[in-house]
């Protein structure tokens, strides 16, 4: 079997497994948790999201309150939403400005995406994992809509995977085309890409403390 069809395989066990996790609402309770917790002291006004598919977690809920809670600091520049929408001819992904109740359409792959909404460039990219490897590479869907925007984008933002802890692999080998993420959420927690993967920050009751471990 070569290796394409190595990684098809594994999507499809991956993706199959996490429709069918018994406590999946449980950990995407936990993982807004720690999602709302790490956003707590960025700067970044303006984040790019997706609308979950296929058991993803969803990351809106928690990028909603963010935006509010700017809105009741009363901050001078007011905080964005970003989701994307794919540009079929060179297969690369804008980010169009989302708030909730906006009007939505779907794109070519059935994903919903706003409607008219302006172009916006975030500084912090919020990605989707099936699974995700030590250092930071994430497995995708294989369209390589990811990698080729954040070629194009300048500055780069600083991207960070969400998925559950379910996905981690701990054999996951990177193509040489891959881009590591900055950094990784998942329901325990905060996993950081470092020389030491084994290394996590665990959000426990409001404390991030270091803790051996990866993944898990």
């Amino acid at each position: 079997m070569d290796k394409a069809q190595q990684k098809r395989d594994l999507r499809k066990a991956l993706i199959e497994q996490r429709l069918n996790l018994p406590d999946r609402l449980h950990k995407a309770d936990l993982l807004q948790r720690v999602m709302r917790i790490w956003l707590v002291g960025r700067t970044d006004a303006v984040i790019g999201a997706y609308w979950p598919i296929k058991g993803e977690f969803d990351p809106l809920p928690a990028l909603h309150r963010w935006k509010e809670d700017g809105e009741l600091t009363g901050e001078s520049t007011r905080r964005r939403i970003g989701m994307p929408v794919v540009d079929k001819v060179h297969k690369t992904l804008t980010f169009h400005a989302w708030y909730p109740g906006c009007e939505m359409e779907e794109d070519a792959y059935g994903i919903p995406k706003p409607k008219d909404t302006e172009v916006i460039v975030p500084t912090l990219l919020f990605v989707p994992c099936v699974g995700y490897g030590a250092g930071g590479y994430r497995l995708g869907y294989g369209g390589g809509f990811y990698d080729r925007t954040l070629a194009t984008l300048s500055p780069k933002p600083f991207t960070v995977g969400l998925g559950f802890a379910q996905g981690f692999l701990s054999d996951f080998e990177p193509e040489s085309h891959d881009e590591p993420l900055d950094a990784i959420l998942n329901d325990n927690g905060v996993v950081w890409p470092s020389d030491r993967p084994d290394h996590a920050v665990v959000v426990e009751d409001g404390v991030q403390r270091l803790v051996v471990r990866f993944g898990v």
